[in-house]
């Protein structure tokens, strides 16, 4: 017998347009096989939950941060405060306040 006619893939009889690998070509025959140890070594992998299987290691135990601040805060003058005026974006204001703008030189009526 021949083997080198034979093709590695084969067409499916079964109506459906998928290939299969041909044991008679001594590639296809070999591909079986690795495909066979393949799936073989993937499952038993999964069953003793192993390789890339592996569990991921338990982690550390909680523990608090530090205490590393005091109650009451400090008494020290505040910097900023708050902004009330509707419509501001902005928080965060500084205490001082800008001068407010003088009227416009200019005359308000027609000529």
């Amino acid at each position: 017998m021949n083997d080198d006619d034979e093709p590695v893939f084969k067409r499916s009889k079964w109506g459906t347009n998928r290939y299969y690998y041909n044991p008679r070509n001594p590639l296809g025959l070999t591909l079986i096989v690795i495909s066979l140890l393949f799936a073989g070594t993937a499952l038993i992998l999964m069953a003793n939950r192993a390789g890339p299987f592996r569990p991921p290691p338990d982690p550390a135990p909680w523990s608090p941060p530090p205490f590393d601040y005091s109650w009451p805060p400090h008494s020290s003058p505040p910097t900023t405060r708050r902004s009330m005026r509707p419509g501001d974006h902005f928080p965060l204001q500084e205490v001082r306040r800008s001068p407010s703008p003088e009227p416009s030189p200019t005359p308000v009526g027609g000529s």
